[in-house]
């Protein structure tokens, strides 16, 4: 698509917010509220969709000349110039992440997400590839991430059947700036005491194998997908889970790069300017520490820890001025010909 006033589309662009999407859960806390400072009536948050366009749960301005309009529909208006060439022809009018916070005072279910292929054919939709970054860890906080030892599909449904389950299930302490890479089909928790950023795919199909036999919110037990994840889940195991990643101050870090995103870190406490000329897509921001003022055509946004911004695809010249010494998470997808 082409735009016949590309300078003025351009000019009024500008780095956007937009008001968090605040979930109740029954393993959620106070942390939401407290420590990423959203305004909830609720003690038990347990997310903060952060960025979204899943249908009933479609991201909302905050602020500036965009201030009360959807995501969706400034994709549908603005298109490329908001996404990316690529990433428009690609995805169409579907914002393809979904961003999230998520804070665990109780362990959340034992579960695994369909692979892209099994979910489209069930539901019409894309599967679930996720990555974790832990922002915050209680002492001897754990996820659950894959398996001990490599199993048959017959001892995985012997071991739900006899609760012994989580005798087979891979444990991991945890740590702020940890970062694990959950691909569909790897079994999975989060467990108490962790506070998490989440990047995903745009999908909220979740299959869950073992729910520490509670009860949800209304009284009942929450319904199991024991036949729908005995199809899906990974039953090898891997001799590390976490992945690992250089620690570096004053420059970008890749910590994970795949198809559906690119996730990388930024330890700084220096202005960082950044050319985003050779980079077909938008590009998500995720303060992870401090704060920093983000500066781009003359003007400038301040962004704080538990803030996430989306700069438009057509903004390309950015500096990052860091109030104290920050850290950010930068995403955005590339599309490989």
């Amino acid at each position: 698509m082409e735009y016949k006033n590309y300078y003025f589309c351009r000019k009024m662009f500008y780095p956007l917010k937009f008001q968090p999407i605040l979930k109740e859960k029954i393993w959620g806390g106070k942390k939401i509220k407290t420590i990423l400072h959203k305004t909830s009536v609720s003690d038990n948050i347990g997310e903060s969709w952060e960025l979204s366009g899943l249908q009933n749960n479609v991201s909302i301005v905050s602020e500036g000349r965009f201030k009360e309009v959807t995501l969706n529909k400034l994709i549908s208006e603005y298109k490329e110039l908001l996404l990316g060439k690529s990433i428009y022809n690609k995805f169409g009018n579907r914002f393809p992440l979904l961003i999230k916070f998520i804070d665990a005072s109780d362990d959340l279910s034992v579960q695994v997400h369909p692979d892209d292929k099994t979910a489209r054919k069930l539901y019409g939709q894309n599967g679930k590839n996720e990555l974790w970054y832990i922002l915050e860890s209680e002492k001897d906080a754990e996820l659950i991430v894959g398996l001990k030892k490599t199993i048959t599909l017959e001892s995985f449904k012997e071991a739900i059947k006899n609760h012994t389950l989580t005798d087979k299930l891979n444990s991991e302490k945890v740590k702020r700036g940890d970062v694990f890479y959950i691909p569909s089909g790897r079994i999975h928790a989060i467990k108490k005491g962790v506070m998490l950023t989440e990047i995903q795919q745009p999908s909220d199909i979740t299959y869950r194998i073992y729910d520490w036999d509670r009860k949800g919110l209304d009284g009942n037990y929450r319904e199991l997908h024991i036949d729908e994840a005995c199809k899906v889940a990974d039953l090898k195991a891997k001799t590390y889970y976490k992945s690992e990643y250089e620690h570096a101050e004053n420059e970008f870090v890749t910590c994970e790069a795949n198809q559906n995103f690119t996730v990388n870190i930024l330890n700084f406490n220096k202005e960082i300017r950044k050319n985003y000329s050779e980079t077909d897509s938008f590009i998500v921001f995720i303060c992870t520490k401090g704060a920093f003022r983000l500066l781009y055509s003359e003007k400038e946004v301040r962004v704080i820890f538990g803030e996430t911004v989306l700069l438009p695809a057509v903004l390309k010249n950015i500096t990052l001025i860091p109030e104290t010494e920050s850290e950010l998470l930068e995403v955005y997808i590339e599309v490989k010909n």
